[in-house]
């Protein structure tokens, strides 16, 4: 194929990875469809942005993540792009610290995260997914870790994450082998928590999401800082900090609309003070 300036490598970085908002629900897509979206550093470095940029929009309630062109989530990195950004020891620091940092901030977000997983899911499409709290999947949807054949080192916290996901000897398997497998493995291992027919994930992820919406979000802003602090060690738990978080939910506002709403046999409508 002959190189042109609409080239996907060539595309503004604005364009491999959209946003758009709408009634509380954002949501990122990852734009190189030719490549499977496959992810660069200015990807990611753009990906580090957009998060930054949501976390403080008060009126966010969910963010989903997913891919462009139905055949792919995000296939991994842009092999492609290893002569130019990770053939050094420095470059390939500074890959891996960029990348590493816009996984720890989605693995953090302070809004739900949903990945909407069409087809491959591969390498760092299957770290991202890890770093989301809900995944859903497509039943023709392909996943794997290539690591081992490509000579790549992963570092503890993607381990970790995936441990935690599947299990330890799960998540050496999937390692040791860089096997391909299916949504309905993934799906069994607990990897993904739904698997629907390709026609109907739009609408199944749709409707997750405006359901998540519409509950209250400091009681889901509770319960994902519970479960990041479970993942901690013991002794770095803050324990005080998930404390005032409950006693603020039941000071809130929302707590005596969500008690007037049920009393009322109405939807209730949170504030989110």
């Amino acid at each position: 194929m002959t190189t042109t300036a609409t080239a996907p490598q060539d595309r503004p970085v604005e364009e491999k990875l959209l946003l758009a908002k709408s009634d509380g629900i954002a949501t990122i897509t990852f734009n190189n469809p030719e490549r499977h979206n496959a992810v660069s550093l200015e990807v990611w470095q753009r990906m580090d942005m957009l998060l930054t940029e949501l976390a403080q929009d008060p009126s966010l309630r969910v963010l989903i993540v997913t891919g462009a062109g139905g055949k792919a989530f995000v296939s991994g990195a842009d092999i492609s792009k290893f002569e130019s950004e990770r053939a050094t020891a420095d470059a390939v620091a500074t890959y891996n610290a960029t990348s590493a940092a816009a996984y720890e901030k989605l693995y953090h977000f302070p809004r739900p995260v949903i990945a909407k997983i069409h087809g491959y899911c591969i390498g760092g499409g299957c770290a991202l997914a890890v770093c989301c709290d809900i995944r859903v999947c497509t039943d023709d949807a392909k996943f794997g870790i290539p690591a081992a054949k490509l000579g790549l080192g992963y570092g503890y916290a993607g381990i970790k994450k995936l441990s935690e996901l599947v299990g330890p000897s799960r998540a050496m398997e999937l390692f040791y082998t860089a096997a391909r497998f299916d949504a309905a493995y993934a799906h069994d291992i607990g990897l993904v928590n739904r698997v629907v027919a390709r026609d109907e994930i739009e609408s199944h992820v749709d409707e997750l999401a405006r359901n998540i919406a519409g509950n209250a979000p400091m009681t889901i802003a509770t319960v994902k800082a519970v479960v990041r602090e479970i993942g901690k060690p013991e002794a770095a738990r803050d324990l005080d900090k998930l404390d005032a978080m409950v006693k603020a939910c039941f000071a809130s506002q929302d707590y005596v609309e969500g008690r007037r709403a049920f009393m009322e046999k109405r939807p209730p409508q949170f504030q989110n003070k």
